[in-house]
C-alpha cells in the first residue's frame, strides 16, 4: 500500500473515531498520533535491514516531536490510530492489529528483564483507553475494549471488557460477568493477584461459616425438641 493511500486511510480513521476533527489538511498537520504512525513506517523498515541503531535514533527524534514512543521491531496494523497521543509507549516485541485504538498514556510493556517476545500482541479492532496498561506476553482478542487506567496482565478472549487493577473482565459478548474463571494455561505472566486472592479467600470463609451456622442451628433446634419431649415425660 502506498505511502499516499496510507496517508488518506488514516485520515479517514481521525474522522470516524474523532468528533473534534476538522478538515483533511487540519488533521494531517496538527494530529502527532499520526505522525508518529508514519513515521514508523521508515523506522520499521530500516530495523528489519539492519540499521538498528539508526531505527532507534530517529524513533526517539520522533518520541521527541510527538510525544509518542514506538520501538522500530514493533509491528502495527492498519488504521491504527492513537487520539490525543502523548505519553504512549509501545515496545519493541508488540504486535498491534488492524483498526484498533489508543488514547493518551497507554503502555504496551513488558513486566522486566524477559527475552524473547514480552509484550503484547493486540487483535484487531481494539480499544485501550487513556493511562491503561498492557504489561507482558498476553494477547487481547478482537473487539477487547480496556477502560482507563487499567492494568492488564492476562490474556483476554475476543468481544470482553476489561477494567480495573488488575484488570478483569466485565463484560463478555454484551453480557455482564459476575465473576471471572480462568484457566491456568492462559496465564503466560507470573504476577500475583494478592487483591483477587484475599477476595477468594474471604468468599470462601463467607461460605464455610454460613455452612456451620446451618448445622449449629439445626443440632440447637434437635436439642430443643429433645428437651420438649422430656418435659413432656
Amino acid at each position: 500500500m502506498s505511502f499516499i493511500s496510507t496517508v488518506r486511510e488514516d485520515i479517514a480513521t481521525v474522522k470516524t473515531h474523532d468528533p473534534a476533527a476538522q478538515n483533511a489538511l487540519v488533521i494531517f498537520l496538527s494530529y502527532p498520533g499520526l505522525h508518529a504512525k508514519w513515521m514508523h513506517t521508515p523506522e520499521h523498515w530500516l530495523w528489519n535491514h539492519g540499521l538498528k541503531s539508526i531505527a532507534r535514533i530517529i524513533s526517539q527524534i520522533t518520541r521527541f516531536f510527538t510525544g509518542v514512543e514506538i520501538h522500530p521491531a514493533a509491528q502495527l496494523g492498519r488504521r491504527f490510530f492513537i487520539d490525543h497521543a502523548m505519553g504512549v509507549v509501545i515496545g519493541e516485541t508488540t504486535v498491534v492489529g488492524d483498526d484498533c485504538v489508543l488514547y493518551q498514556g497507554v503502555t504496551l510493556g513488558g513486566t522486566g528483564k524477559e527475552c524473547g517476545k514480552r509484550h503484547p500482541t493486540l487483535g484487531n479492532n481494539v480499544t485501550v483507553g487513556a493511562g491503561a496498561k498492557v504489561l507482558g506476553n498476553i494477547t487481547l482478542g478482537n473487539n477487547v475494549k480496556v477502560g482507563g487506567n487499567s492494568v492488564v496482565v492476562k490474556d483476554v478472549p475476543d468481544d470482553c471488557t476489561v477494567v480495573g487493577i488488575p484488570g478483569r473482565i466485565v463484560r463478555r459478548n454484551g453480557c455482564r460477568v459476575v465473576e471471572e474463571t480462568f484457566e491456568a494455561s492462559k496465564h503466560r505472566e507470573s504476577m500475583p493477584d494478592p487483591v483477587e486472592e484475599q477476595s477468594r479467600m474471604n468468599r470462601a470463609g463467607i461460605i464455610g461459616n454460613q455452612r456451620r451456622i446451618a448445622e449449629l442451628e439445626a443440632e440447637i433446634a434437635e436439642l430443643r425438641e429433645f428437651v420438649r419431649n422430656l418435659a413432656e415425660l
